[in-house]
This record gives structure tokens, C-alpha cells and sequence, in this order.
């Protein structure tokens, strides 16, 4: 958490403010996140419009004629837009000051989030190289996630299914919570191996990834916790929840008790009635 769909809502509220502004100053409150933020990022960034925001799996990208600002928001980060003259919180690490007025404040309570520049070749970063397709867009040079994409990567996979959508070298993008709720939707068990699936399940598991992250993204994702988006206000996914969180509650469409489980560390809601 966050996922994408809660990155994409960022993204979303960034670009209005960040298209097209000017970097007049960037503020390192703490450089200790993940990875360290560097140290010259004032010298690199200040006077440099933005060109482009675009996301790629978690990952926020905003792209410099010089280079590319890479943000991920960890466990806990939120990236809010605000006046510059907004007294800084405990938690508030870093900030790129807008010509505009405004600055981009990083908040992140855990320290998992990061902050990085990269010039060259952007698929060559290491966090970036081996990632899956997008589950909603094309992109060049990556195969398209559809039903004959998944069908033909799980073959021979002994892994269960929500492991293997969940695996971002496979797919990007489906964290746990959407990960339970397409599998609801699509009717399939979260334990069933991957390659036991079938061309028909295949198609029905790529739609609902899909209808799922589309309509997590229309609600501004998914607040469980920390997350907000760049105004500072909670997604409202989580009151359409079909299984996730929802230990012991009935189904929403059959009434059973929805179950929790364990997989790989994670927890794991489903219907075992509605989900074979």
C-alpha cells in the first residue's frame, strides 16, 4: 500500500500543477529513505521544467530535459500539492518548490518511499528493467496484458494464481487488496495453481484485473490506512470491497462467510462457495 491505483490517482492530481511548472527549489528535510535521496538534486533540478508525469508500475516519473525524477510513495508516502508557505510536518522529507506557488511535498511516516534521479535509457534502471506489462496501457517494447498474455506465462507454474498476478515481473500493478477482489470477481480460488487455469478462467481473470483497476482509479483508490491523495483526501474503494477486509462477514453475493487466509505472508479474503 499504495497501489496502483492510489499511484495513479497521484499522478493524476500532480499533473495539473506540474505540467509545464519550473523547479525554483528543492527542499531534503531527511535524505535516509529506502535509498538515500542525492545530495545534488538542488543544482541538478532547480531552473528545469517539468515535461512529462507519467507512472509506470508504483513508480511516479517526471521527466527532465536532463533526466528523469524518480518517486515511489513506500508503505506509507503521500505526495501532496500545497503553497509553499505550508508550515513542514514530522513526517514532511522532501519538497520540489513550483514557480507556480505551490510545492510538491513528500510525507512519509515508514521512510520506504524514494526519491531518485536517472539519466540515459529509462527501462535500463534496475527498479524499472524487469517489470511486466501494464495491466491498463500498451507500452512499446512490452507484451500487452490480455487473456492469451496470461494464459501463456502461467503454463507449467506451480505457484498459486494470487502469487503469480501478483508477481510484478509478471504484471505490474496488483497489490493484495486488488489482487483478492479480481479473483472474487473473476470467481476463481486463490489457491488454485496458476497453470492449472484455463484459456476461459484466463479471460475472465484479465478482464476483471482490469475492471477492478479501472474502477479502484475512478473511486481515488483504496484508504485503508495512510494513503490520500494530493489534496489530502481518503480513496473511497475500500466501501466497494468484495472480500477484502471482510473476514467473517457475508458474501456480498451469496451470504457464506468470507475467509481470510495466509499466502505468502500476505492475507488472502475470499468466497469459497463463489470462488472455485
Amino acid at each position: 500500500m499504495p497501489e496502483l491505483p492510489e499511484v495513479e490517482t497521484t499522478r493524476r492530481g500532480l499533473t495539473p500543477h506540474l505540467l509545464g511548472a519550473t523547479i525554483s527549489g528543492v527542499v531534503v528535510r531527511n535524505p535516509r529513505l529506502r535509498w538515500p535521496i542525492p545530495d545534488n538534486l538542488p543544482e541538478l533540478l532547480v531552473g528545469l521544467p517539468v515535461l512529462a508525469l507519467r507512472r509506470r508500475a508504483k513508480y511516479l516519473l517526471l521527466e527532465f530535459s536532463s533526466g528523469m525524477l524518480i518517486l515511489h510513495l513506500g508503505m506509507s508516502g503521500s505526495l501532496r500539492i500545497l503553497p509553499q508557505d505550508t508550515p513542514a510536518a514530522a513526517h514532511d522529507h522532501f519538497d520540489l518548490l513550483l514557480n507556480n506557488g505551490m510545492v510538491m511535498r513528500l510525507r512519509d511516516p515508514r521512510r520506504f518511499g524514494a526519491v531518485l534521479w536517472h539519466t540515459g535509457n529509462l527501462p535500463s534502471h534496475p527498479l524499472l528493467a524487469k517489470l511486466g506489462p501494464e495491466p491498463l496501457e500498451s507500452l512499446p517494447g512490452v507484451a500487452d496484458f490480455d487473456a492469451a498474455y496470461l494464459y501463456r506465462t502461467s503454463r507449467g507454474r506451480n505457484v498459486a494464481i494470487k502469487q503469480f498476478i501478483m508477481d510484478h515481473h509478471v504484471v505490474v500493478g496488483v497489490g493484495n487488496i486488488y489482487a483478492s477482489e479480481a479473483l472474487f470477481r473473476a470467481g476463481i480460488n486463490p489457491q488454485r495453481k496458476a497453470g492449472k487455469l484455463g484459456l476461459p478462467h484466463c479471460n475472465r481473470l484479465a478482464a476483471e484485473i482490469k475492471s477492478t483497476l479501472q474502477e479502484a482509479i475512478e473511486a481515488g483508490g483504496s484508504t485503508l490506512r495512510d494513503f490520500v491523495n494530493t489534496a489530502g483526501n481518503p480513496g473511497y474503494f475500500q466501501q466497494q470491497h468484495w472480500v477484502y477486509g471482510r473476514a467473517g462477514e457475508p458474501c456480498r453475493l451469496c451470504g457464506q462467510p468470507v475467509r481470510q487466509i495466509k499466502q505468502g505472508q500476505r492475507s488472502t479474503f475470499y468466497c469459497a462457495h463463489c470462488q472455485k
